[in-house]
């Protein structure tokens, strides 16, 4: 599948998600990965680690050191948890002044490197929001980030045993970050931009 053909998938599959957000939000807390994700203690969330961007530039946590960060964790071959997701950040950014929205940088990390390249990261977030960040990097950067976030992901094989169409499952929650990578908010995704939002204008006036 081309990029033209990926993105047009993607944005057909966002729409649709985002018209049955609520349905999504109701599977997804019955979902596997709830009973499997480790327990988020705010104290334990974040830390220092070292990816690539989406123009192939390597990046650190020191070059968010001056933003609160709205970071989402997922993979651009998601057929719709993921976009929606995005969607709902972008969104709930858009909602807030400027002055609000230049205080917060939204950071998309991919738990799938082996597909999700620099490159087609940079087509994937310019989906949602011109500033997003998208990072990639090894796989064992991924897994490190990964630790340091306490996210858990798994790789599923597709039933057809094609090595290149598996899906991830994984948890799924927006994590908002200080400057100083103290975890201020989490949410789900049963949260609304709305709710994201307000999270937001409790802590970046």
């Amino acid at each position: 599948m081309d990029t033209r053909q990926r993105l047009f998938r993607t944005l057909l599959l966002t729409a649709i998600g985002l018209c049955l957000g609520g349905i999504i939000a109701g599977l997804s807390l019955m979902a596997a990965p709830s009973a499997q994700a480790p327990r988020i203690m705010a104290s334990s969330v974040g830390g220092a680690f070292s990816l690539v961007d989406q123009d192939g530039k390597p990046r650190t946590d020191k070059d968010f050191s001056k933003s609160y960060k709205l970071i989402y964790f997922g993979f651009s071959f998601c057929p719709a948890i993921c976009p929606t997701e995005l969607q709902k950040m972008a969104q709930a950014l858009k909602s807030l002044p400027e002055s609000v929205q230049a205080q917060v940088q939204p950071i998309f990390i991919t738990i799938d490197p082996e597909r999700d390249t620099a490159a087609g990261l940079k087509n994937y977030v310019a989906l949602f929001d011109k500033r997003m960040v998208g990072l990639t990097g090894s796989q064992a950067q991924i897994d490190a980030v990964k630790k340091t976030y306490k996210v858990y992901a798994a790789k599923v094989p597709a039933e057809n045993g094609a090595k290149d169409e598996y899906t991830m499952d994984h948890s799924s929650y927006i994590y908002f970050m200080t400057p100083d990578d103290q975890l201020a908010k989490i949410f789900k995704t049963e949260d609304t931009a709305a709710s994201v939002a307000d999270g937001i204008k409790e802590f970046v006036k």
